[in-house]
C-alpha cells in the first residue's frame, strides 16, 4: 500500500487556511495513488493552540472545519487529521479518521506533556482507548505524540490488532531532538513490536519551531524513511508487510540545524503576524551581523533595513566593517548618530545629576536612545524590531531594558555567544556575508571608552559551560564548581543569572533551539530570597 506524509506549516488559529491546505494535500495524495494520508498533530487549528481550545466558539469551528473535511476530502482516501475536540465538559486532543465522507474513528491522546514547553493537562482531558483501522490490507493504531514518549499507547495499539504504529505529531525543534525523537521510536518497537510511522509538522509558532523529518522506522529499529527537515512537503511511502521503502533525506548537521531553525524562526513569526519587513540596529559586532544574515535568508534583502546609530565611543572599524556587511547582502542601510540626542538627554537630567559621577546610567542612555529611534521607525514603516541579544547576555543581564532589548522579536535569545560564533561561521561557509574582522575581534557594547565584554563577563567559552550547567541542567553552585570551575567566578554568574530575572520577563520571545530558553521552558519568581551560591559559603 502507499502511504503519505503531510509536513505542513500550519497557522494557529488559521481554521480556514489549514483546512484548506489539508484539502489541497488530500487531493495531492490521491491523485497520486495514496490509500492513506497522515498529517501532523492539530492540524486543523495549528499547534500549541494554547488557550484558545477552551473557547466554545474555537473548539466549534474545528468541529465545522473537521465536517468540511469529512464531506470534501476525496472518499476512497484514509486521511488522519488532529484537532481539539469538546464532549460534554470534557476536552480531548484528538485525531479522526475521515473516509468515505463520514468521521469513521476518533483517537483521544492518552499522554498530555506538562513540562518543558507543554502544559496540555491544564486543557484537555486524556483519552484511555486505542483505535485501531484497517487499510490496504494492514491494520494501524493510531498514537499522538506524546502517546510514544510513553510506555503504554503502543502496547494498547497492538493488543487491538494494530500492524503498524501511526504518531501525528507537533514536535518542536531543539539541538539533537532528531535523536531524541529516534530512541523513543526505538524504546516503542521494543516495547510492542509494531514499526512506526511518525509524521511531524513544520514552521515557526511564536517561540517555538518544528522541523518536520518525519521518519519512519521498522522492526530492526532503523530508519527506513527519513524525509527533510525545514521543508513543507508530500512524502510517500510503500508499506509491504512490516517493511517499507521511501526518501532518505540527509538531515542537517547541528549548526545548520540551528541556523535553518532561526531563518524559519524570523520568516514565520515576521509573515504569519503580517509584518512588511523588520528593522535592526547594526553595531559592528558579531550579534548584530549574524542577525542580520538571518533575516536576509529568511525574508529577502528587501524587507531588511539595518540602522548603524553611532556614538562617539563607536570604533571607526564598527562602521567600516557595518557598512561592507550591507553591501555584501544588498539590504537597506541607514546612519543616524545618536550624540544630538544623547546630548539632549543628558543637559535635560544634568540638574538631577548633579554632583553624581557618569556611570552605567550614561551607558545605558546610549542604548535607550538606539531603542527608541528603532522603535519609531518600526512605528512609522510597519515593521518588526529584531533584538539582536544572545543567551549569554540574557542570562546574565548584560543588556539594557528599553535599550538593546527594545523589539518584537529575540532572533538569538536561546543562542550562548559561542554558538553566535559558530553559526557566523557556518554561513560564512555558505557565501561570505559577514566581515572577518567581525568574527575576529574582541566583543564590545562600545558605551564607553575602550570597553569588552570581558570587561564584565568571565570569557565566554568558560561563561556559556557555566551557564549551561545552572540554566539547563539545574546543577547547584557546588557541583558546577566541581566540574573545575573557579568558584568565586560560578557564585557570580549564578547571582548575575538570578538578579536579571526581572530583565528576561521583559524580553521579546525568540525562537528556541536548546532544550531550555528562557521562556516557558524555565520559570523562575522574579521575587525571590532564595540565594544557591549560599552552598559555598
Amino acid at each position: 500500500m502507499k502511504l503519505g506524509i503531510a509536513q505542513l506549516n500550519l497557522v494557529v488559529g488559521d481554521i480556514a487556511g489549514n483546512t484548506a491546505s489539508l484539502l489541497a494535500v488530500a487531493r495531492e495524495a490521491e491523485r497520486a495513488g495514496a490509500d492513506l494520508l497522515l498529517t501532523p498533530e492539530m492540524s486543523i487549528c495549528g499547534y500549541p493552540a494554547e488557550d484558545l481550545v477552551l473557547r466554545h466558539d474555537f473548539t466549534a469551528a474545528c468541529e465545522a472545519a473537521l465536517r468540511q473535511l469529512a464531506t470534501e476530502a476525496p472518499p476512497e482516501l484514509a486521511l488522519i487529521v488532529g484537532y481539539p475536540e469538546r464532549s460534554g465538559d470534557e476536552l480531548f486532543n484528538s485525531a479522526a479518521l475521515i473516509r468515505g465522507g463520514r468521521v469513521e474513528a476518533v483517537y483521544r491522546k492518552h499522554h498530555l506533556p506538562n513540562h518543558s514547553v507543554f502544559d496540555e493537562r491544564r486543557v484537555f482531558n486524556s483519552g484511555d482507548t486505542p483505535c485501531v483501522f484497517s487499510c490496504g490490507g494492514l491494520n494501524f493504531g493510531l498514537v499522538i505524540c506524546g502517546d510514544i514518549w510513553e510506555p503504554g499507547p503502543a502496547q494498547c495499539a497492538k493488543a487491538a490488532g494494530a500492524d503498524w504504529l501511526l504518531v501525528p505529531n507537533a514536535s518542536p525543534f531543539h539541538l539533537n531532538k532528531e535523536r531524541a525523537r529516534a530512541n523513543v521510536a526505538r524504546a516503542r518497537i521494543i516495547e510492542a513490536g509494531l514499526p512506526i510511522v511518525y509524521a511531524n509538522m513544520v514552521g515557526g509558532q511564536d517561540e517555538l519551531v518544528f522541523d518536520g523529518a518525519s521518519f519512519a522506522m521498522t522492526l530492526d529499529s532503523e530508519i527506513a524513511v527519513q524525509c527533510p527537515a525545514w521543508q513543507e512537503g508530500l512524502f510517500y511511502l510503500k508499506l509491504d508487510g512490516d517493511t517499507c521503502s521511501g526518501p532518505l533525506h540527509a538531515l542537517p548537521g547541528e549548526d545548520a540545524a540551528v541556523y535553518d531553525a532561526l531563518v524559519m524562526a524570523v520568516r514565520d513569526y515576521v509573515g504569519k503576524n503580517g509584518f512588511k519587513g523588520v528593522h535592526l540596529g547594526l553595531s559592528g559586532g558579531i550579534d548584530s551581523a549574524l542577525t542580520m544574515a538571518i533575516a536576509a535568508d529568511a525574508l529577502g534583502a528587501d524587507k531588511v533595513h539595518a540602522v548603524m546609530m553611532p556614538s562617539d565611543y563607536t570604533a571607526s572599524i564598527s562602521i567600516e566593517d557595518s557598512r561592507d556587511m550591507v553591501k555584501r547582502l544588498g539590504v537597506r542601510y541607514s546612519e543616524i548618530a545618536i550624540k544630538p540626542i544623547f546630548d539632549a538627554f543628558e543637559m535635560q537630567l544634568a540638574g538631577e545629576f548633579s554632583g553624581l559621577a557618569a556611570d552605567t546610567t550614561e551607558e545605558n542612555l546610549q542604548a535607550r536612545t538606539r531603542g527608541t529611534l528603532l522603535m519609531a521607525l518600526s512605528n512609522k514603516f510597519g515593521s518588526l524590531v529584531l533584538t539582536t541579544g544572545n543567551k549569554s547576555e540574557m542570562a546574565t543581564g548584560y543588556a539594557t531594558l528599553y535599550g538593546d532589548m527594545a523589539g518584537g522579536f529575540a532572533v538569538l535569545k536561546d543562542v550562548p555567544k559561542t554558538l553566535v560564533y559558530r553559526l557566523s561561521n557556518y554561513r560564512n561557509s555558505l557565501s561570505q556575508v559577514i566581515p572577518q574582522r567581525i568574527i575576529d575581534r574582541p566583543p564590545s557594547a562600545e558605551l564607553r571608552p575602550d570597553q569588552t565584554d570581558q570587561d564584565s563577563l568571565p570569557p565566554y567559552d568558560m561563561l556559556d559551560a557555566i551557564l549551561a550547567a545552572y540554566v539547563e541542567r539545574d546543577l547547584s553552585v557546588r557541583d558546577i564548581a566541581a566540574l573545575g570551575y573557579d568558584a568565586a567566578i560560578v557564585r557570580k554568574v549564578v547571582r548575575m543569572v538570578d538578579l536579571a530575572e526581572y530583565k528576561r520577563r521583559q524580553a521579546p520571545p525568540g525562537p528556541r533551539i536548546t532544550p531550555r530558553n528562557f521562556g516557558k521552558d524555565r520559570r523562575y519568581p522574579i521575587t525571590s530570597k532564595y540565594r544557591p551560591e549560599g552552598d559555598l559559603s
